[in-house]
């Protein structure tokens, strides 16, 4: 019961089209929030409110760098990728390119 729980609450937060991008753009690698917000045009602070959901679920971790934040797949979430393809336990969730 606790799995499917924790699956509901991680597709919950990704099913919301920003996270799923943030996500998506992570994949192929560690960003910056300014790299970010180039890709998803949405105010900055509603894309900081999205990464903390995701921060908070567990899904990405950010990382000072400079004056900067750097943000990228946690490892738990990397340790479950394959190619495109994220392993939640009880689904893939898988990005075209």
């Amino acid at each position: 019961m606790a799995d499917e729980v924790n699956c509901a609450s991680l597709l919950k937060v990704l099913a919301d089209d920003t996270r799923l991008n943030v996500v998506r753009q992570l994949m192929d690698g560690p960003r910056h929030v300014g790299e970010l917000n180039a890709t998803i045009p949405i105010d900055q602070s509603l894309l900081s409110h999205h990464l903390k959901i995701l921060r908070d679920a567990g899904i990405v971790v950010a990382h000072r760098d400079g004056k900067a934040v750097l943000y990228s797949l946690a490892p738990s979430v990397e340790s479950l990728r394959k190619g495109r393809s994220i392993n939640l336990g009880c689904c893939n969730i898988s990005f075209d390119k």
